[in-house]
């Protein structure tokens, strides 16, 4: 008790220190995390003041995947939203400013420009009819969320607003870009010299002392000289924040010997074999392919790939196995074989002389929901299967095919009498190809597809070649569980080696072959692996510093282990990335100045001797071709020579394939046109054409973006 009363006396004491703990733990979170806390962890992204917000955002995200139905990984979805989100924001923005918005008299002359055309809003007389769209809207509100019809849809009044809304912002849109639109013009001088460009000619004579004249090992890049390529050309080198990381695979793939016990497996099911059932402790014999009388069942239950009843051709046939299987008589076997990424055990069920060609007549009625059914089609698949029916009676009792032709809705064959013509590999209903093709000339029967129930009568079969029935074993290669264990077991002893060894050298050791990659902190896919979201977001984490490495599932695949070997942030690229482009323009500008200073003959002529090259010419130049005939494209000596009179030569040019000098022996000046009009409107209708992505390109550079996908949704 004494010793109960002190922890009690003594109690304020101790949450005391249980607070100045907990106060501790939290004040150091916010240390060594500095965003933990933040704001940002709610918003996707603050553009122009406004944020988005994560939940709604997520929420987009989630009913866009569902729209397109998987197609789409989620970081694409999420990319799509974020730009549809973006571009809203800074376009209302513009909005706002400049005061736009579609008030109420305009919206009704919107929504009669929509809807004018739908029976629903038109008077006895066709004519559109504002109280009826009125009545219309009024009413779906006093749906309470119910739906109504409206054409072919069904709407409710949630969906109706959301409706004008879009019919509102593509309103205002079209008025913005159409005021801006009217202040791009062109001007009769541009259209002179867009004229000009293309008509009025210059011939010249020239010289090019080549940069592959000297070696690249004579000309010396060093680091400074980068570095002051970067610093004259940063727009050049600017890079994202970036992770510099390599990697080595350890794939979860089935071994030799995976492979060969699944062909032994295959191997023993071809014969009976007894075996012993511990539930009811007897022996039993366990049917084999040999003696099985139910095909289809056997290889249902045996096989990863079910029974297919069809008769095959040769071209239908694995390619490694179609010529030995089609030379294979009724209950031969050939295999195992491995075709794809399964083995396969195949047996010869039966043999038959089909057509690969037939001409048939046709009489399709479609039903609601039918594959191509038009807004006509009322008929359900019962009615539309009583409707068939009854026709194959009529044809059957003696009444002509052709006389009931008018009772089919493929317009199409209807023109040929209801005529098709196909071969077996044609991209026909499977259904309407297996009867016409399986069946005999003369037979007509009622045939359901995907687009309804046809009448199909077989014309005509022709080209019969021997087909084949085969039962197919298939078992997919994949490890065994002892495989996967060993895949595990090589992947961990690696990493915990990674410790104390140089990873290049481990890697090359253990004859792994190290692939590189960089990541921008919302990139996804690694080559060959896919969307691999976890490794960049590791990478990115605060606490992965260089020299870190880290193992990584990879879904279908195995694993990985990934080294981050730098960490780029946000600004000029380094050196050694730099160099890749700025070295051969650095070694580019440096010869220009050597030849450049191993010329000093004046004249063309003399400039080609003293260098060993020849005199050239070129006829016809264009301001609008840069292209130098014998020399490539070459802009600044196309330029340069529009810029000098005739019979003037010019002073040393550095061009992009070497050094020139050109002479000006003939300029043909263009006849100047009376009006320049035509050009003007065409010049126009480009520039205007170009204003739309144009002017968002601007507003989304000038935008104030505050973007936190990495760290809230990605």
């Amino acid at each position: 008790m004494a010793i109960l009363n002190k922890i009690r006396q003594r109690s304020l004491i101790l949450i005391l220190v249980i607070a100045l703990a907990l106060f501790a733990f939290v004040i150091q979170g916010v240390i060594d995390n500095p965003n933990a806390f933040s704001n940002t962890q709610g918003v996707v992204a603050t553009v122009n003041g406004t944020d988005i917000d994560r939940n709604d955002f997520q929420q987009k995200v989630k009913s866009y995947q569902d729209r397109v139905g998987g197609r789409v990984s989620s970081t694409q979805a999420m990319n799509t939203i974020y730009n549809q989100e973006l571009r809203q924001i800074i376009m209302d923005d513009e909005y706002d400013q400049l005061g736009l918005s579609v008030e109420k008299d305009e919206m009704r002359d919107l929504l009669k420009n929509s809807f004018q055309s739908y029976p629903e809003f038109q008077d006895e007389n066709g004519t559109f009819d504002v109280n009826r769209l009125n009545a219309f809207i009024s009413n779906l509100k006093d749906l309470n969320g119910e739906t109504a019809p409206l054409g072919n849809f069904l709407v409710n009044y949630e969906s109706w607003a959301n409706n004008e809304q879009t019919i509102a912002a593509n309103s205002i849109q079209q008025t913005y870009y159409n005021m801006i639109k009217t202040g791009v013009n062109t001007t009769v001088v541009e259209a002179e010299n867009e004229y000009l460009a293309d008509a009025k000619t210059v011939d010249i004579r020239y010289v090019q002392v080549p940069y592959t004249s000297i070696a690249d090992s004579l000309v010396e890049v060093t680091n400074a000289d980068v570095k002051a390529y970067m610093n004259k050309n940063e727009d050049k080198f600017k890079a994202d924040a970036n992770r510099e990381v390599v990697y080595v695979e350890f794939k979860e793939e089935a071994s030799k010997e995976d492979e060969d016990a699944i062909k032994a497996k295959l191997i023993e099911l071809k014969t009976d074999k007894e075996e012993y059932n511990q539930s009811t402790e007897s022996v039993y014999t366990r049917i084999g392919f040999d003696t099985a009388e139910n095909v289809q069942e056997f290889i249902n239950t045996n096989s990863d790939i079910e029974y297919n009843d069809s008769y095959l051709r040769a071209a239908q046939l694995p390619a490694l196995a179609k010529d030995t299987l089609m030379k294979l008589e009724v209950g031969d076997y050939y295999g195992p074989y491995k075709d794809g990424e399964y083995y396969k055990l195949s047996k010869v069920i039966d043999t038959k002389r089909l057509a690969d060609s037939v001409k048939v007549r046709h009489i399709l009625i479609p039903y609601v929901g039918g594959q191509r059914a038009d807004a006509s089609v009322t008929k359900t698949p019962e009615e539309a299967k009583a409707t068939a029916d009854s026709i194959l009676a009529k044809i059957k009792s003696g009444t002509k095919f052709l006389d009931l032709l008018d009772l089919s809705s493929d317009k199409v064959s209807n023109e040929k009498d209801g005529e098709l013509e196909f071969a077996y590999n044609a991209g026909m209903a499977p259904e309407f190809k297996a009867f016409s093709f399986d069946n005999k000339r003369g037979d007509v029967e009622v045939v359901g597809t995907s687009f309804g129930y046809h009448v199909i009568e077989i014309l005509e079969q022709k080209s019969f070649n021997r087909t084949i029935k085969i039962g197919t074993l298939a078992r997919k290669i994949e490890p065994s569980d002892q495989t996967l264990q060993d895949v595990f077991n090589k992947m961990s002893k690696f990493e915990i080696a990674a410790k104390d060894t140089d990873f290049n050298e481990l890697a090359k050791e253990k004859e792994l072959t190290v692939k590189p990659i960089t990541f921008k902190e919302l990139d996804e896919n690694m080559p060959g692996l896919g969307s691999q979201r976890q490794v960049v977001r590791w990478a990115f984490e605060e606490g992965t510093d260089v020299g870190e490495y880290k193992n990584f599932p990879i879904s279908g695949f195995g694993f990985i282990v990934a080294k981050v070997v730098a960490k780029n942030e946000e600004g000029l690229m380094s050196v050694e990335n730099a160099s890749i482009t700025a070295a051969p323009q650095i070694r580019k500008e440096k010869k220009a100045k050597m030849i450049r200073e191993k010329i000093t003959a004046t004249t063309i002529d003399e400039i080609a001797s003293s260098q060993g090259q020849s005199a050239r010419t070129a006829a016809a130049l264009t301001l609008k071709n840069t292209t130098l005939s014998g020399a490539g494209v070459e802009p600044k000596v196309i330029g340069a020579a529009f810029g000098l009179e005739q019979g003037k030569t010019s002073k040393l040019i550095d061009g992009e394939k070497g050094v020139y000098v050109i002479e000006v022996t003939k300029i043909t000046d263009a006849t100047k046109l009376d009006n320049y009009t035509a050009i003007m409107n065409r010049l126009n209708t480009e520039r205007r054409g170009a204003v739309q992505n144009k002017v968002y390109q601007a507003l989304e550079k000038a935008a104030d973006i505050k973007d936190n996908r990495a760290k809230t949704v990605y």
